[in-house]
């Protein structure tokens, strides 16, 4: 232990792992003593317990060594035979990369031949490829090459047109949209394409381009038609222009076409609004700034001031805002404004048109007639109709399928890059598409094919939907007629349904498309002639048959003018029984080829012509000679010219009777049009008549036997009420209210169930309507809306509130408007939506005495008749003013023979008047006839009149009917009808029934010549009207064939050359000697001729440069355009001329015939022999001229002096100079009578002579008191026919009958006739 360090380190350095076994075995028993423990030890000696530790370590390092060390010996053998074995590998490793650095030069080796092998392979199999794609690809283009060069050529050569070609559709798109299909190509080869041809330098367009081509193609078209676009040209050009047009579109569409396949086409993503809704701003706000597409729907000519920024388009904030009223919002530039107007004819202003395009939906012709004929054939083959619409439908898509493919392959093409043989996609896809092309071609051929088939089919009901087409457009032109005749196509086509439901059964197919067309002719009749005056039905049958007519090729133009215009000169006759009038119509038929030698034919056999002109009804009677065998047509333009008055009745005979068998159905009598429309089989049981002397067309109780008599009955109307009501259609009446209540009792809608609603419209019951209105369509009452005229600010409101009404409808609710028309069409104020979606019913006052009198005394009862303790007088009083009201009201229809301006006498006059007459009979011992006289005619009755003439007439009727010989029952009323002893209140109506002649113009105090001058009236409108209606397509109107324009120039040629040169009035003047009154007349009636020709050269000289295209053509030119065409007298020419009422031919004839005499007494101012007072522009300055004359003469004061009238025997031929004083004057015709120079007075007129001509009448200048009183007659001295406001003077002729006689005949002398 002295050698510490070293004893230390041993113990580090101590052999452990070479200790010898029995070392261990002699340390054991010190470690397995439990003394032997470091803790322990620790206790007694830190040193010592460092040692025992050591001594326990140790011994377990050589338990664990005596373990290891076997293994660790074993795998230094291991490692060692492993690093042998290392070392083996590691010079195998070398010896394997060397082998495989070898391989690896040779693998490449291989690899580069197998390459370039695969790469030999490669370029044979692309260029195979190559090949055969290249083989497809002409292949499958070679079907295109030839349409594909032409193409290139063509668009090469366009180069040179497409300017012009564009410029030509942007004017296509923006202009021609409201017009017409004829116009448009009118503009467009008739004055766009010349006027570019001669432009310097000449501006080059496509010859015969199509606009369409450019703007869309087929399959674009019939994707439209899919959508419900109806297939006619015109609706596709309108589609284009409306999906083109850069501003936005206005579609006119009445018939709501347009508006239905807006609708279609958008779908859901469409923004309807109205301007009548509540916020509408709002909706329109929301869609623009969502991009979204609005259809403005229904607008008026004007819309509200707020959207003027919306259709002009003015943004703001570099056009991303747009500013409505005061809010700005955001403008999305998806959004898009569609405007529509169910407005046939609107005139917006300039504003409105530059900032929309407006495109003209209005339904064509030959579209509606395919839309028809769709109709027709799927009623009576709905089989055949199916698979032709399916048939339709597969052809359109199979265009827009050949489209899809084409633009898909040229999609392809242009997209395939400069190797178009590498893309072998676009050579299958070619391959698919011309394979599917092949297929839809062979399944279009054989569609075709199937569709000639069915069109074949088809074409055999062609006719039924051709009338349809032609009576829709009748009625649509009636409008032009009465402003009130407005008929929707929607309610057209509910007609025409029921009309194909309703057509007899047939063996063969033409028996049951002759059905067809009678059963839609006489239905549209029916329901049309509801609505219609009575003065219209002939007119609208009239039409009828000339358009069909027409259709089938059987008029011909220049006689139908002929017969509607009757332009004819007046020439002097060579028999006294024609008019100069006839004569010249006469003369004019004989310059047509049909009717060569007709002059010389009358000139000839005098005789019978001469019979059968006189005869009663010559339009029963045959003509003479060949003349009978003539068509229909061509014997109304000879009986136009010989008997004018018998028209109305030719017109329903002659034309209808002959011609329109196939066209109206009749009744099993046979009778012709002019009697009645008969349907027997109807189950109502109902008749429309024409011209029957009851109320047609009424609604009221009729007692057994009354059908016939033109009523029907309740359960009639109850039907046809339901029938209409069930369509969803209002009902527009006319004074029928009485009639609805009755029936609304029998059905159980009455005031006291409070499910019937009457609104009398006035001043504040505009909400008590809308209020009846919002209950009964809710819950299904009945609604009568009175006098909706009344209120013209809310009829707006009320359009709107029948719409809101007819959306959702209770099946029972029913809404009743009354109305009266307006007087003019100027002051027409219901609007177009009311009437078209009303059923219209017309009643109209009663015809002819026996009706009227009925219904006069209909206003009254027994308990009437019994009320006055004077029965006996009151009772003969009340008839008679029943039947004074009769005549007073029923002599309107004689025109100005009858009254000389129109007055609204009606039953309340008469009831007033008989409540008057009884508190004067109660009041007096005696019936005062004098006041009662008075009170009748002066306030009552004369409270109406304000023309003194008529008052006359008037007081003269009651002076003829209140006479105290009535209480007594012998005063004559009339010719053959006394007044009626006392009875009751039936045994009256008997006595009317029994003992009241038949109609004649006795009745009313006139002669019978006034019912020819009446008939002869209602000729005239009904040709006049009816000429107005014909089509002004060019070769379709009357004309000849000719053009409005090319008559319009020859018309204004011939005037031209025939105009003179005015009158030098300074000239003139410097030949008057003496300026006396009657050289003042002379040198004003010069002056005024001056004006009227100076209007006529100048107005006919800026028309001409017009129509040469060197002025343009102003609303002025437009009206004489009109006048000229239409044979009328133009607006600004008689404004400065005299009144007349000829047409033009005959006008100017007359005008030249006024200047001759004028130039004659111009030339030496000498007074002619005989003066033409009718000549005179002013006629009352000469008469006046003639007091002057003699008042300076003899020193006389001017206003006590009168005319005296003395008619000679003579003629104007007989005289060679004037008179010393005064003056004879000729070329005076008397209307109502006759002058008889042997009886030297007024008589009674001649049968079928309406204006004899009085012989040269002297006129002289009185004083008043020199005047004759005695036995003459104060008659009025008109310048025409119209009498009124042309009243001249009075002439005071002698009679030997009494003056009242001629008083009530009418009788007055006339200037022209």
């Amino acid at each position: 232990m002295a050698k510490v360090d070293q004893f230390l380190n041993d113990l580090v350095y101590y052999d452990k792992e070479n200790i010898h076994p029995d070392v261990i075995k002699a340390v054991m028993p010190y470690v397995k003593n439990p003394e032997f423990n470091p803790d322990f030890i620790m206790s007694k000696s830190a040193a010592a317990a460092g040692l025992c530790s050591w001594v326990i370590n140790i011994v377990k390092f050589y338990e664990v060594y005596v373990v290891v060390e076997p293994k660790r010996r074993a795998l230094n053998a291991a490692n060692a035979e492993l690093q042998a074995a290392r070392d083996k590998l590691a010079a195998l490793t070398d010896q394997i990369k060397e082998l495989e650095s070898q391989l690896d030069v040779l693998m490449k080796a291989f690899q580069e031949a197998v390459n370039e092998k695969l790469k030999c392979q490669a370029e044979a199999d692309n260029t195979n490829m190559t090949i055969d794609l290249a083989n497809r690809l002409v292949n499958g283009l070679a079907s295109e090459k030839i349409r594909w060069s032409e193409t290139v050529v063509r668009l090469k050569e366009s180069g040179v047109t497409l300017p012009g070609d564009v410029l030509l559709v942007t004017a296509f798109i923006s202009y021609v949209g409201c017009f017409m299909r004829r116009y448009r190509l009118q503009l467009m080869n008739d004055d766009w394409v010349p006027f570019l041809s001669k432009t310097d330098p000449k501006i080059e367009t496509t010859p015969g381009l199509e606009p369409l081509t450019m703007l869309t193609d087929d399959a674009q078209i019939a994707f439209w038609n899919n959508e419900g676009l109806p297939t006619d040209t015109m609706s596709a050009e309108n589609a284009t222009i409306l999906t083109s047009s850069a501003r936005w579109p206005l579609m006119i569409d009445p018939q709501l076409q347009g508006l239905k396949w807006i609708k279609t086409k958008y779908g859901d993503a469409l923004v309807v609004i109205r301007l009548t809704q509540k916020n509408y701003l709002d909706q329109i706000e929301r869609a623009v700034s969502n991009g979204d597409v609005v259809l403005l729907e229904n607008i008026g000519e004007t819309v509200d001031a707020v959207l003027e920024p919306l259709l002009g388009r003015v943004l703001i904030r570099k056009g991303k805002v747009l500013k409505i009223g005061d809010r700005e919002i955001d403008y999305s530039p998806e959004f898009r404004l569609i405007l529509q107007t169910k407005l046939a004819n609107p005139h917006y202003q300039p504003e409105m048109q530059a900032q929309c395009t407006l495109i003209n939906f209005t339904v064509t012709k030959d579209g509606l007639e395919e839309q028809l004929l769709g109709e027709v054939v799927k009623a009576e083959r709905p089989d055949l109709e199916s698979l032709r619409s399916g048939l339709t439908k597969q052809q359109n898509d199979f265009k827009i399928t050949l489209k899809t493919l084409e633009d898909d392959l040229l999609r392809r093409l242009s997209s395939a890059g400069p190797d178009i043989l590498s893309d072998s996609a676009l050579v299958i896809n070619l391959e698919t598409t011309k394979k599917t092309a092949a297929d839809i071609e062979i399944k279009v051929a054989e569609g075709k094919i199937t569709a000639v088939k069915i069109d074949e089919a088809r074409e055999r009901y062609r006719r039924a939907a051709t009338r349809a087409s032609i009576l829709y457009f009748i009625l649509n032109d009636l409008c032009k007629i009465n402003p009130i005749y407005q008929f929707s196509l929607k309610a057209y086509n509910v007609v025409f349904k029921d009309a194909l439901a309703r057509a007899e059964e047939a063996d063969d197919l033409e028996g049951r498309v002759f059905n067809l067309l009678d059963s839609i002719t006489f239905s549209v009749f029916i329901y049309t002639s509801r609505g219609l005056f009575e003065r219209d039905k002939l007119v609208f049958l009239f039409q009828i048959t000339l358009q069909v007519l027409q259709t089938e090729g059987r008029l011909i133009p220049t006689e139908l003018d002929f017969l509607l215009k009757y332009a004819v000169a007046p020439e002097e006759p060579p028999f006294p029984w024609l008019s100069k009038n006839s004569w010249g119509g006469i003369l004019a038929l004989s310059k047509m080829d049909c009717f060569d030698n007709l002059d010389k034919d009358i000139e000839g056999a005098s005789k019978r012509w001469q019979k059968y002109t006189d005869g009663e009804a010559p339009e029963r009677d045959k003509l003479p000679g060949d003349w009978k065998n003539r068509t229909c047509l061509q014997r109304l333009c000879i009986m136009r010219a010989l008997r004018p008055d018998r028209m109305s009745y030719a017109a329903g005979h002659d034309v209808f009777d002959s011609s329109l068998r196939s066209l109206i159905r009749f009744g099993k009598d046979g009778k012709g049009l002019s009697i009645a429309f008969v349907q027997d089989d109807m189950r109502s049981g109902w008749i429309a008549t024409l011209g029957s002397r009851d109320e047609s067309l009424c609604v009221q109780d009729s007692g057994p036997g009354m059908e016939g008599e033109g009523f029907r009955t309740v359960d009639a109307i109850h039907q046809v009420v339901e029938q209409w009501v069930d369509r969803r259609y209002s009902i527009m009446s006319f004074h029928l209210m009485q009639d609805l209540e009755k029936l609304g009792k029998k059905l159980e809608f009455s005031t006291d169930l409070k499910n019937f609603h009457i609104v009398s419209l006035g001043q504040g019951q505009e909400v008590v309507a809308e209020n009846a209105m919002a209950v009964a369509s809710t819950e299904g009452h009945w609604v009568i809306l009175q006098n909706i005229h009344l209120v013209a600010k809310w009829l707006a409101t009320l359009e709107k509130k029948m719409e809101e009404a007819f959306e959702n409808p209770i099946p029972e609710f029913r809404l009743f408007l009354s109305a009266e028309p307006a007087a003019d069409p100027a002051y027409h104020i219901i609007p177009q939506g009311i009437l078209e979606s009303a059923i219209k019913i017309t009643n109209e006052p009663p015809i002819g005495m026996w009706a009227n009198l009925h219904k006069a005394l209909d206003n009254f009862n027994q308990e009437t008749l019994e009320m006055c303790s004077k029965e006996a007088e009151f009772k003969a009083i009340l008839f008679a003013l029943c039947y004074f009201h009769a005549v007073v009201a029923e002599r309107r229809k004689f025109g100005p023979q009858g009254w000389n301006r129109v007055y609204p006498f009606n039953f309340g006059d008469l009831t007033i008047c008989v409540n008057v007459l009884y508190n004067y009979l109660e009041a007096n011992p005696r019936v005062p006839w004098e006041d009662l006289r008075y009170l009748f005619g002066e306030i009552m009755y004369g409270g109406h009149i304000t023309d003194d003439w008529d008052r006359r007439l008037c007081r003269t009727f009651l002076l003829e009917y209140m006479q105290p010989e009535l209480v007594d029952g012998e005063l004559l009323l009339a010719v053959g009808f006394t007044s009626p002893p006392n009875s009751d209140y039936p045994s009256y109506h008997q006595y009317i029934d029994e003992c009241l002649p038949d109609e004649t113009p006795y009745l009313y105090g006139l002669h019978p010549n006034a019912e020819i001058g009446y008939l002869t009236t209602v000729s005239e409108r009904l040709f006049s009207v009816v000429f107005e209606l014909q089509p002004r397509d060019a070769g379709a109107q009357a004309g000849g064939g000719a053009t409005k324009e090319e008559i319009v120039r020859y018309t204004l040629d011939d005037i031209m050359d025939r105009v003179p040169e005015p009158f030098n009035l300074q000239e003139l003047m410097g030949k008057v000697e003496e300026l006396t009154p009657y050289t003042i007349v002379a040198l004003q009636e010069c002056e005024r001729m001056n004006r009227l020709m100076g209007e006529i050269r100048r107005s006919l000289r800026e028309l001409h440069l017009g129509l040469k295209g060197e002025l343009t053509i102003s609303g002025d030119m437009e009206k004489l355009m009109e006048s000229l065409f239409m044979d009328k007298v133009p607006d600004s020419w008689t404004k400065l001329a005299y009144p007349s009422l000829l047409g033009l031919a005959a006008w100017f004839s007359d005008l030249c015939l006024r200047l001759v005499e004028l130039e004659n007494w111009s030339a030496d101012f000498n007074l002619p022999a005989a003066v033409w007072l009718a000549g005179f522009f002013n006629p009352q300055s000469f008469l006046t001229a003639i007091m002057q004359q003699t008042a300076r003469k003899n020193e006389w004061p001017l206003d006590k002096m009168c005319l005296n009238c003395d008619v000679t025997k003579r003629s104007k031929s007989d005289f060679t100079g004037p008179p010393r004083e005064g003056a004879y004057v000729h070329g005076l015709y008397m209307e109502g009578a006759r002058w008889d120079t042997a009886v030297g007075g007024i008589v009674e007129s001649r049968m079928m002579e309406l204006f004899p001509l009085m012989p040269v009448i002297y006129i002289k200048a009185v004083t008043q008191d020199k005047q004759e009183t005695r036995s003459v007659y104060e008659c009025p001295v008109y310048k025409t026919r119209l009498r009124g406001p042309t009243f001249v003077w009075t002439f005071n002729l002698k009679t030997k009958d009494k003056p009242t006689r001629w008083t009530l005949a009418g009788v007055a002398l006339l200037l022209s006739v």
